[in-house]
């Protein structure tokens, strides 16, 4: 059923030993007399492909006259007829009847219109073209203009003419130019050229247009989603945005679309139901190896929970397996997984923070502005604020120095005395160096009774060489031992080894080695499925602790293609505890750090209560490094902007010192 050449991705195969008339006469059995037999029926629509139940609609006609899918939807109901139905109609006409359901009656269910136009191959827009003239007598393209209007409207009948180029032969000059064009037509234009966006985005091949978005991201510093949302908007900006994901990876955008539509409360059932019928003979495995990457669990799992009855169980069926129990990972869906954080992991990416120097700064000039908010009755805030939060952390140090020759006072204790609560950890911790404000943190988690690890995880599993003896010089002079004593007093076993050993600060910083890099993943393939919990550890920590960032994304891929998974996946299971998550940090990091910071300023605030002391290590310590970097992935990542959450999550001068240091609403 796969094209010559290529491996089969479908979760539906043909039935070995099929007769079109048996089937036929066995649904007709299933839906005769009084009620039905709706697992017979399921059982046996689900377990034939396309083609093979078009052949059933067929037999069917010819031994009792009667048209199959208007028996069907007179003995089913609800949800469950509507999968069924969907799946005895061929694709392009279940496509034509999705698209007419989308625009029939009052308002336009444009996200349906955006899903199928961006994701189908020329061939099957031909195809659903045809269908719909020949189901409907009516033309499609006339029937979307009608109902759509402006750049939307352009951008879908560019896509409805299917004729993308399909030529596999890149000119690197093209690449150049198109990223380069499509720069000039947003970030470096006033206002935005839309034409340019429809005409590159919508007319070269997938294989052209991957090329022209690394280009974009080493050109423009961003990736194009980026941009995209920036300088587009409304339901436009929506289709181009799918439509750069289906470039990038069209499993990857179905199973974003897939998980959109069972998370929280109720579930878009139409969504659900035109993805699992319409990629079950087309790239369901890859789907599904995706979204367990993506969102650490199954598809089947999600499924289940989600739904109920028959429709579950047939939407099981299509579904194919559930990854969690099998533990399978997919050879070419691995390679997509890859492809997820490759691109943006690139070392060569700005790093770009929130906060930097002021202009015309006046360390005296600054002393004096404090001391003027606290002196006196009340304190203000918002002049505290304004101050601290407008400076790099070098001009707060030289501040400190002004406050105290000009006024014989600890600028330090005077802001401790006149704030309090969230708003003085905040502006007391941006105060500090960035090595002694981590010192402090990491004194706190080993301190008193218990330990808090995951402090202890996400610094010393994301700070570079310098930042890591930084710390440790700061440490002895404020608590006078040594960092990798206290660690070493305080934790134990393999969590202990690990800390320690990133406490060195000795990791590699040379560029990727390929020999090397196929070694190490070779060790580290071999001791995942073969040797002692003990040695996976050793192993573990003695690759993961040491090389450089660039020899690690190296690993990693090598990694993928020697075991067909992800070197994370092989760590949540083998590994538990304090260890696991450690590892996991550090992967994390490597692949993507302003990604890993995003995650953990997300989980910081999602549901009920925030977790402030997260919130304001993270804010603190990533304003001056990669807080913009941070802001993109936040966006990219929940859809949603690290602005915006922290205005809903946060209140009073804390919110404003955050919303400060934050730098901007995405």
């Amino acid at each position: 059923m796969a094209p010559k050449g290529k491996v089969y991705r479908g979760s539906v195969k043909d039935f070995p030993g099929f007769d079109a008339s048996q089937d036929a006469e066995a649904l007709y059995n299933a839906m005769k007399g009084f009620g039905s037999d709706k697992e017979a029926i399921l059982d046996l629509i689900t377990s034939r492909s396309n083609k093979q139940r078009v052949e059933i609609c067929q037999a069917y006609k010819s031994l009792y006259g009667k048209d199959l899918i208007a028996d069907l939807k007179y003995e089913l109901t609800g949800k469950f007829e509507r999968l069924i139905v969907s799946l005895m109609r061929p694709p392009a006409y279940s496509d034509a009847k999705e698209i007419k359901d989308a625009i029939a009656g009052i308002g336009t269910d444009e996200k349906c219109l955006i899903e199928i136009l961006a994701s189908r191959t020329n061939q099957e827009i031909h195809d659903l073209v045809a269908a719909y003239k020949d189901a409907y007598e009516r033309d499609l393209e006339a029937d979307i203009v009608g109902d759509t209007s402006g750049h939307f409207k352009k951008m879908l009948v560019v896509l409805l003419q299917g004729t993308r180029e399909e030529d596999d032969v890149v000119s690197e000059d093209l690449v150049e130019q198109d990223a380069r064009d499509l720069l000039e037509a947003g970030e470096l234009k006033w206002g935005t050229d839309e034409a340019q966006f429809i005409y590159i985005l919508g007319r070269r091949s997938k294989q052209h247009l991957r090329l022209v978005f690394d280009e974009y991201l080493k050109i423009s510093g961003k990736p194009i989603e980026r941009s995209i949302r920036g300088e587009l908007s409304g339901d436009f900006e929506k289709l181009m945005l799918a439509v750069v994901k289906c470039i990038r990876s069209t499993a990857e955008y179905f199973a974003e679309r897939l998980h959109k539509a069972m998370k929280g409360l109720g579930t878009r059932d139409n969504t659900l139901i035109r993805i699992m019928v319409s990629r079950s003979e087309i790239d369901m495995l890859d789907i599904r190896e995706v979204f367990r990457t993506k969102y650490e669990k199954s598809l089947h799992n999600m499924i289940k929970e989600d739904t109920s009855g028959e429709y579950k169980q047939a939407l099981l069926k299509l579904c194919g397996g559930d990854d969690d129990a099998a533990g399978e990972f997919f050879p070419e869906a691995a390679q997509v997984a890859y492809r997820m954080w490759e691109l943006s992991a690139v070392a060569k990416v700005e790093l770009r923070g929130t906060v930097h120097p002021a202009g015309n700064f006046n360390d005296d000039g600054d002393a004096q502005v404090l001391r003027k908010a606290m002196k006196g009755l009340g304190t203000d805030e918002g002049a505290i604020i304004d101050v601290v939060t407008q400076r790099s952390n070098a001009q707060r140090q030289q501040i400190i120095k002004a406050y105290k020759a000009h006024y014989g006072r600890d600028l330090m204790a005077d802001l401790k005395s006149e704030l309090s609560g969230s708003l003085a950890k905040l502006i007391l911790g941006l105060m500090l160096t960035p090595a002694q404000y981590d010192a402090k943190q990491l004194r706190k988690a080993v301190e008193g009774a218990g330990t808090d690890e995951s402090i202890l995880i996400e610094i010393m599993a994301t700070r570079n060489n310098q930042e890591i003896k930084a710390i440790d010089e700061a440490y002895q002079q404020a608590y006078h031992k040594r960092l990798e004593d206290d660690l070493s007093s305080d934790t134990s076993g393999h969590f202990k080894r690990i800390l320690v050993s990133l406490a060195l600060g000795n990791r590699d910083e040379g560029p990727e080695n390929l020999t090397q890099a196929q070694e190490d993943a070779k060790k580290l393939a071999d001791v995942s499925s073969n040797e002692s919990s003990d040695s996976l550890e050793t192993r573990f920590l003695s690759i993961l602790c040491t090389r450089s960032y660039p020899h690690l994304r190296r690993v990693f891929q090598e990694f993928i293609k020697m075991t067909n998974h992800d070197v994370e996946h092989a760590i949540k299971k083998r590994m538990s505890g304090d260890v696991r998550d450690a590892f996991v940090a550090i992967v994390r990091s490597v692949k993507n750090k302003p990604a890993f910071f995003a995650n953990k300023l997300y989980k910081s605030m999602k549901g009920a209560g925030t977790d402030e002391r997260t919130l304001t290590r993270i804010m603190i310590s990533r304003s001056e490094i990669d807080l913009l970097n941070i802001r993109g992935e936040f966006i990219d990542l929940f859809d949603k902007s690290l602005h915006h959450m922290i205005e809903k999550d946060t209140s009073g001068d804390y919110r404003k010192a955050l919303l400060a240091l934050c730098g901007g609403e995405d």
